[in-house]
């Protein structure tokens, strides 16, 4: 048995229990100030508090996918989600897998009252179809005049090729001050696979779903991406997929970045990057992310008052 998660299934829709995530971003750095996810910062934001990491919800799926899938989930399995609202530390979250062909299934996720914090395709590959995120790109309409963002353009890739690894009491960073064991141990669903190589299918320790992108992010300044600050940003929009995985812990391997969007709102500037993972020599890919980093306008110290809705 993999996870220990209680699974209801009614009426063809796959649930887990209310699950009270645990904020540990609190400490965030990155361009020498604090992130949204710090309380004092989120609030000057116009924010109630600093939100949950967005991913952290994607270890709630994991057992959901893990039953309807099996270990093939974390081999090549996608899961493209965006999100509508923040959820902060104390708030309790459910999350719904409703399949809906073979290897395609309809998620999201709730709050206890009912107020939506995501909607996601869960989907097994290699032919996944379109995803909830390409779909959303499909639908994009022209950035037009962006100033935070004003020298990124579709196509840039980043500078170099960022040796990557996680090691599981390695601290991941200013992004990410925390380790692959300090996470697991507050993390919302709990495998064996996680950290004991003899229970694991593969022989070895995988890294969890939402530890992905903490691996694909926590380097992301060799990237050189020119975006002016300081200002805050966001996750808005997050997709994750295995195409050789799983992920393991300790292991080498190679990040390779491009943007692949822009765009922007009332209140954001987004760009939209697509990091994939490969193996230490380069030439396997493994996984990769697609990310809709949004960042908000309102943070800009020189944000023309006149573009600022």
């Amino acid at each position: 048995m993999s996870f220990n998660t209680p699974i209801v299934e009614q009426d063809g829709v796959l649930s887990g229990p209310l699950r009270a995530p645990a904020n540990m971003l609190i400490e965030q750095e990155y361009g020498g100030h604090k992130s949204i996810h710090d309380d004092a910062e989120a609030e000057r934001l116009g924010f109630k508090a600093g939100p949950i990491e967005g991913p952290t919800h994607f270890s709630q799926f994991d057992p959901l996918l893990v039953q309807l899938w099996g270990q093939d989930w974390f081999e090549r399995g996608c899961i493209s989600c965006h999100y509508k609202n923040m959820v902060v530390e104390g708030e309790e979250v459910r999350v719904f897998v409703k399949p809906v062909a073979p290897n395609r299934a309809d998620c999201w996720a709730e709050k206890a009252d009912g107020t939506p914090v995501l909607e996601a395709s869960a989907t097994l590959g290699p032919d996944h179809g379109e995803t909830l995120l390409e779909a959303r790109m499909a639908r994009l309409r022209p950035a037009g005049e962006l100033v935070i963002l004003a020298d990124l353009h579709v196509g840039m890739v980043g500078k170099e090729d960022e040796p990557v690894s996680m090691a599981a009491d390695q601290n991941m960073g200013a992004l990410y001050p925390f380790s692959l064991n300090e996470k697991l141990n507050k993390i919302t669903e709990r495998t064996p696979w996680y950290d004991d190589a003899s229970a694991s299918p593969w022989g070895r320790a995988i890294v969890p779903t939402e530890m992905i992108s903490v691996l694909a992010e926590y380097s992301n300044r060799k990237a050189g991406f020119p975006t002016k600050g300081p200002a805050i940003g966001l996750f808005a929009d997050l997709e994750i997929r295995y195409i050789n995985g799983p992920i393991f812990v300790g292991e080498s391997y190679l990040i390779r970045r491009e943007i692949v969007a822009l765009s922007q709102g009332r209140r954001t500037e987004n760009y939209w990057t697509r990091t994939r993972i490969f193996d230490a020599s380069g030439g396997t890919q493994k996984a990769e992310t697609r990310l809709n980093h949004g960042v908000l306008k309102h943070s800009y110290a020189d944000y023309p008052k006149e573009l600022l809705a």
